[in-house]
Parts: C-alpha cells; structure tokens; sequence
C-alpha cells in the first residue's frame, strides 16, 4: 500500500517533489513513443549503410514490438511484487544502455539486439510509470489530471520522434538512437531523488513462475506470428500452426492463473464491462492509428514525394493539438466521465479517417490532410487519457502494476495484428510494376480497414455509455424520494 504521506489528498496542492517524480514517469514514456516513432524515418539510411535487406530492415522495428508487447504482462506483474521504484529505475537505466549501443553498433544483427532489449526495459518501466502515478494520486480530479499529462507526453513524444528522426537523420542515423540515452540517464539520476519508495507486496502467495513462462511465450509468439503474417502468408501452415500454438500457450495460461494463488493476471479482474471496454478500445485505438500512420508516410513519401521532414511537419498539427489540451483533459474527464470522452473521441477519428479516402495524387493540405490531423489530434487528447483512467480507476493499489502491464499489453498487441491486417490489405490489391495512381487505389483498402478498426472501437464503447445513464438514474432517484415517502418519515419538533 502507499504510505499517506505520497499521497496528496484532494485539497492539497502539488507539491515540487511530486512535479519532479510526475516528470520523471512522462520523460520515460515521452522516450517510450519516441523510440518507436523516429526508427522509421531512418530505416533507409540505416539500410544503406549496414546494407541490410528489406527483410531484415522490418526486424528493427518489429524487434522493439517482440520485446515490448512479449513481456509487458511479465513486467506489470513484476512491479507489483518487486516494487515499482526498482523495476522503473533498473529498467529506465537498461534502456539508456541499449539506446547507447544501438548507435554504436555496425552490424544488422546487433543492431536488432538492441531494439529488443529496448523494447525489453520499455515492458517493464511503462507499467511501473503508470502504476505509480495511480498509487501515487487519489483517484479521482489529481489522478486525471496526472494521467492527462502522463499520456499527452506519450502522443506528443510520438508526433516529436517524426519530426526529430527528420532533422537528425539528414545528419547521421546513429543520432535518433542515441538520443534517448542521455534524456534517459537524467531522468534516471532525478529519479533516484524524486520517487517515493514504494512496500513490495506481501503475503501473495509466491511467485507465479508457469504463468509468467506462459505468459511471456504466448505474447512473444503471437507478436511473433502476426509480424511474419505477412510475409509468410496468413494461410500458410507455418501461419496457422503458430496461431494453433499461441490458443494452447494461452488456454495454459488462463488454467495456471485459476489455480495460482498469486496469478500474473487476476482473472476477477475481466469481469468487469468497464476493464473489458479499456481494453479492447486501446487495441483498437493504437492498431487504427498505427496503420493509418504507415499508409499515410508511405503515400506522402513515395507517391507524392516529400522528404522525411516534410511529412513529418504535416503530422505536427495531431501532436500539437494533443500537446496543447494536456492540461484541460483531466477537467473534462472529472465533468464528464471516460465513457462520453471515449465514444466522442473514437466518432472523431472514424470521421477523420473516413476524410482521408477523399485523397488523390495531388491533395490540397488545407482541404483535406490538415482537417484529418486535427480531428485524429482531437480524438487522441480524449481518448488516451480517457482509456489510462478508465482502466485504472477502482483497482486496488497492490493491483495498478497488473492491471497497467494488460492496458499496455492491449496497446501493443492490438498495433502489432492490425498494423499486420492493414498491410495484408494494401498487399492483396497491389502489384509490380504499377502505375502511381494504382498504388494510391491499392492504399484505400489499407484505409477502410483502419476505418473499421476505429468504428469496432466506437461502438465497444456503446455500451459503457448506456451503462453510465443508468447510474446517473439511480443515483438521482436515490436523491430525490416520492412525495408518499416524504409523507412517511415522521416529522420531530
């Protein structure tokens, strides 16, 4: 449990030291989507110097995917047994040490090596960062607004790493990797100073060894899977059988938990409509963006031609707005609710999204490309936010590790299949050799799967704002009796 004194009550103020400890969690999780949005910039300079294929050049990405999405449920858990500060900590200073070997390195394999143990420490600091914000500030109006600005520093560190991977790459590639190293290492030192020491959980039972193995292999091996998806083939029998692996990995896992007395995940945990909805809303969240985002800098780069920094810039104004709403969010949040943000923030993206198949080899930037970034900016300031607090709100302090490491296990999961999907998509309908125009109508498919993919995630959340009502109803007619009851309560002189 936390120690009163970490934690400010509702009249309090925040103080510096809880200023500094909130900066030091968004610095990591700012480094978090950085890391995954600058690689892709750099990819071909990295190509050409370590004279990598295709092939092998998928793996820097997918290598960060492997590690993270893998052993996130593995790193949850660990921060509620082990304590959150060491496991931020040890793996804050883990990812400093990869970031300052990914640039030095001069070989394709090492290099992959790196991203995956980047990826590796990012499993674990990114549910420690968030199960220390919510242990840390009561739920309620402090905790939104916390996790506002914790999550805002994520999508804007996203929008950033386009436009820095831009800048830096025209100077050296190995500058986007090593730049996370030393913003890493001053988070680390202040980190040592700033964050509240936090009592391992006692009496749970032991460790979950088998679950955890279980576990791990089965996320591993379905990121695994649906990243070779489409390069082996989604029929294929080495598809299919990788796919028949991960159901028995993962109906293992799910018998271990039942009977452990201290399970990786507590199953309790999916009873609820609210957790499930967080859940599958952040899948289909990230999974949409992400393939939007793969399609849109493969349309602006090779059919309309712009430089890396170009089409960087023209994603700014969806990071900008984010940027500029951190402060407010946690507001709204408190008036009216994670459900309402949710749904509306989901309607805006299908919106946007649905605009972008308007586009054509000569777009108008004003007409279409910046009215979709700012509905997509909107719809990120609401839902990510909205998502973190839904998914946290109501768990126990011993369990915000556990749940925070499913929430990101979620996030990553759900980029990896539907990033997979949308590019089988644009795949199936393209072909050698085609024409410019051909090439954009191969694209549209791509785009009305991370269409639908967002419109899944609108109408999951349907059902949480039917749900709310209800609630409202019963609070307000607990609040207001019937005039026979009024009758009823005797009245005393």
């Amino acid at each position: 449990m936390t120690s009163p004194l970490t934690r400010p009550t509702p009249q309090d103020r925040w103080t510096p030291r809880l200023w500094g400890t909130l900066l030091v969690l968004c610095a990591a999780m700012f480094l978090d989507a950085l890391d995954v949005s600058m690689v892709g910039v750099a990819l071909p300079s990295i190509g050409s110097e370590l004279h990598l294929s295709t092939s092998m050049l998928q793996w820097i990405v997918s290598g960060y995917i492997l590690g993270y999405g893998g052993l996130l449920l593995l790193g949850g858990r660990a921060a509620d047994l082990l304590g959150r500060r060491q496991v931020f900590l040890v793996a804050l200073a883990v990812f400093a040490l990869a970031s300052v070997l990914g640039g030095l390195v001069d070989s394709g394999p090492l290099l992959i090596a790196s991203r995956f143990i980047k990826g590796l420490s990012a499993a674990f600091t990114a549910p420690a960062g968030l199960s220390i914000i919510t242990t840390t500030f009561a739920e309620g109006p402090l905790r939104n607004r916390a996790l506002s600005i914790y999550t805002t520093c994520a999508a804007t560190g996203f929008s950033m790493g386009l436009v820095l991977s831009g800048l830096l790459t025209e100077a050296s590639w190995r500058l986007t990797m090593l730049l996370p190293a030393p913003i890493a290492l001053v988070a680390l030192f202040v980190g040592l100073k700033l964050i509240p020491r936090s009592d391992r959980e006692k009496n749970h039972g032991g460790y979950d060894i088998p679950g955890a193995v279980l576990g791990t292999a089965s996320m591993l091996l379905l990121v695994f899977t649906v990243v070779q998806a489409p390069e082996a083939g989604w029929g294929s029998a080495r598809t299919l059988l990788s796919f028949a692996a991960v159901a028995v990995l993962l109906s293992a896992f799910v018998g271990v938990e039942r009977r452990s007395p201290s399970p990786l995940i507590r199953l309790g945990v999916l009873r609820s409509g609210s957790q499930v909805r967080a859940q599958l809303g952040a899948m289909a969240f990230f999974g949409s963006y992400v393939g939007f985002q793969f399609l849109v800098t493969l349309y602006m780069q090779s059919l309309l031609g712009w430089s890396a920094l170009h089409t960087a810039l023209a994603f700014l104004p969806a990071g900008a707005l984010v940027a500029l709403s951190s402060t407010k969010v946690g507001a709204v949040v408190d008036r009216f609710g994670t459900p309402r943000l949710i749904a509306t923030g989901f309607a805006l993206m299908v919106a946007g999204y649905a605009l972008f198949l308007r586009v054509d080899l000569h777009p108008v930037y004003a007409a279409v490309i910046l009215p979709t970034m700012l509905l997509i900016g909107a719809a990120c300031a609401l839902v990510f936010p909205s998502l973190n607090i839904q998914a946290t709100n109501g768990v126990d302090d011993h369990e915000q590790g556990m749940v925070s490491g499913l929430l990101n296990t979620s996030v990553q999961v759900g980029g990896a299949i539907f990033l997979a999907v949308v590019t089988a998509a644009v795949t199936a309908n393209s072909s050698e050799g085609s024409s410019p125009q051909a090439v954009l109508d191969s694209y549209r498919p791509g785009l009305m799967v991370v269409t639908g993919i967002a419109l899944a995630g609108l109408l999951i959340t349907l059902p949480g704002l039917r749900t709310r009502r209800a609630r409202e109803s019963v609070v307000v007619a607990r609040s207001l009796p019937s005039t026979t009851e009024q009758e009823r309560v005797p009245v005393r002189d």
